[in-house]
C-alpha cells in the first residue's frame, strides 16, 4: 500500500501557514499536522513544569511523558490536546510563540519530536497529509511529494498577527508584535539545528497582496496536478 501523499508547508510566523494549511487539508480531504502547535505544546508543558526552555536534560526527560494529539473540533478544524486537556487557546499566546521558538532550537526536542510528526502524517487511514512548520521540507519530510514555502514582508505578517490577537482581546501593540516577530525570525533562521529556510525544491510563494482563498487555490491546483487528482 502506497504511503499518504505528503504536502510540506514551511515559512516564517505570520505568512499564513496555519490558515492556508487548514483550508488546504480540508479542500483535499487530507489530514492536517500542525507541527508548530506541537512545539508550542512542549513549551507550555515545560513552562508549567518549571523547566527552563534551554534545559536539555529536563526537556529530554519531559518529552516521552507528553501525550500530544489532534482531535476534531465541534465547530470545525481541530483541537490540540495535551493528555485529555484542550490547550488550543493556551498555546496561541505571544509568550508561547516565543517559547516554541526557544524549544525548537534545542536538538533534543527536534529529534524527540520527529517520530511523532512522521507517525501522525503517515497514519494508514490518511489518504494524504498537510504538514505545517519551519523544517518540514528540509528535515521532517525531505522526500515530501510537494513542498511550499510561504512568506510575506515582516510588516504585513505583523499586521496580520496583530489583528488576530486583537480579535481575541489581546492588548498587544502592533510595535510589540512586530518586535516579537522579528526576534523569532532571527532565532528561527540562525539556529544551528534545522534553521528556517526554503528547501531547494520548494515553491516559494509570497502571500502579500493575495487573499487566503487565492493562496489555497494556487496550492490545491499544484497538489492536484502532482497527485493526479488529490492523492495516491
Amino acid at each position: 500500500m502506497a504511503r499518504p501523499f505528503i504536502v510540506a508547508i514551511d515559512g516564517p510566523a505570520g505568512a499564513g501557514k496555519s490558515s492556508t494549511s487548514k483550508l488546504l487539508a480540508g479542500r483535499l480531504g487530507f489530514a492536517l499536522v500542525d507541527t508548530g502547535a506541537i512545539y508550542r505544546t512542549v513549551a507550555l508543558a515545560a513552562t508549567r513544569g518549571g523547566i527552563a526552555l534551554d534545559d536539555d536534560a529536563r526537556l529530554g526527560e519531559l518529552l516521552p511523558a507528553l501525550a500530544i494529539r489532534f482531535a476534531p473540533s465541534p465547530g470545525g478544524g481541530q483541537r490540540v490536546l495535551l493528555g485529555d486537556e484542550d490547550v488550543s487557546a493556551e498555546i496561541r499566546t505571544p509568550g508561547m510563540s516565543l517559547g516554541a521558538s526557544a524549544v525548537s532550537a534545542r536538538p533534543v526536542v527536534r529529534s524527540g519530536l520527529l517520530e511523532l510528526q512522521r507517525r501522525l502524517a503517515l497514519a494508514p487511514e490518511n489518504r494524504g497529509a498537510v504538514l505545517e512548520g519551519r523544517d518540514i521540507g528540509t528535515v521532517v519530510f525531505p522526500d515530501a511529494d510537494i513542498k511550499f514555502f510561504l512568506t510575506a514582508a515582516p510588516e504585513e505578517r505583523a499586521r496580520r498577527r496583530h489583528a488576530e490577537l486583537a480579535a481575541k482581546g489581546d492588548g498587544s501593540t502592533y510595535e510589540a508584535v512586530l518586535a516579537d516577530q522579528l526576534k523569532r525570525d532571527r532565532d528561527d533562521s540562525s539556529r544551528a539545528v534545522a534553521p528556517l529556510r526554503p528547501a531547494g525544491d520548494a515553491r516559494v510563494l509570497d502571500t502579500g497582496g493575495r487573499t487566503l482563498d487565492e493562496v489555497v487555490e494556487a496550492l490545491a491546483a499544484e497538489v492536484r496536478a502532482r497527485a493526479g487528482g488529490g492523492g495516491r
